[in-house]
């Protein structure tokens, strides 16, 4: 959590501006993005803080509708078909705690992936927002 929130202040703060696309190139592109959704998800699965939540998930279509939003966040050529977050999460009663877990197990799945910190940070700021529609309770 302190992570998260250390990201948080600097991204208030201000960082470097990158170009459009940058993120989606430092990703790794299509195929980058992929393996980080990939690991992603299994670490999702593997977290005793929120892998419950991801038992009955119909896991092909989480990892295609996260690999689309990531993409279109860091700048790709991408369009999100899926619901809005907030639909989504309605009535999962998902804590901050549980947002935070998330969001960690995201970074560690970029890291594991050599993502560079300032892309990982610019991703995450993209989907920082969206805290307000995920955290129902």
């Amino acid at each position: 959590m302190k992570r998260f929130a250390m990201l948080c202040l600097l991204l208030a703060l201000g960082s470097p501006a990158l170009a459009a696309d940058e993120v989606y190139q430092g990703l790794g592109q299509q195929p980058g993005i992929d393996q980080v959704v990939e690991t992603f998800v299994t670490l999702l699965q593997a977290d005793h803080r929120v892998g419950h939540s991801f038992v009955e998930a119909d896991l092909p279509h989480l990892k295609e509708k996260l690999a689309e939003q990531f993409c279109v966040l860091a700048g790709g050529p991408c369009r999100y078909t899926g619901k809005e977050m907030a639909t989504i999460h309605d009535g999962l009663n998902i804590t901050v705690a549980q947002f935070y877990a998330l969001v960690e197990d995201l970074q560690i799945a970029m890291e594991r992936h050599g993502i560079a910190s300032r892309v990982q940070n610019k991703l995450l700021a993209g989907l920082a927002p969206m805290q307000r529609d995920v955290v129902t309770r």
